[in-house]
């Protein structure tokens, strides 16, 4: 789940970091048009004196081997692999005295 996060400068304080619902801003017009640019306005403002809009990743972390999921979809190998590893354990299996 992620949340906005406006990550602005501090004069002589470092950098203030804010969520909010989803912005702490509002604007209002005649049409929903002019009402969203009014707030485009206000938003790119304070992002051009430094300030920041990031996502913050919440709740539990990303499982880090979905990285790997699906990474010998289409390999060619991957038949000949699983092939070989079902013949070795069919001979295995076969054989009263291994293991």
């Amino acid at each position: 789940m992620q949340i906005p996060v406006l990550i602005e400068p501090i004069t002589r304080n470092g950098y203030r970091a804010r969520g909010m619902e989803p912005f702490a801003v509002s604007a209002k017009g005649a049409t929903r048009e002019e009402a969203l640019a009014k707030l485009r306005a206000k938003i790119e403002s304070r992002l051009k004196k430094g300030a920041e809009l990031v996502g913050l990743e919440v709740g539990a972390p990303p499982d880090p081997w979905m990285a790997f999921a699906g990474m010998f979809k289409d390999d060619p190998w991957i038949d000949d692999w699983k092939q070989s590893i079902e013949e070795y354990r069919r001979k295995i299996d076969e054989d009263p005295d291994a293991l």
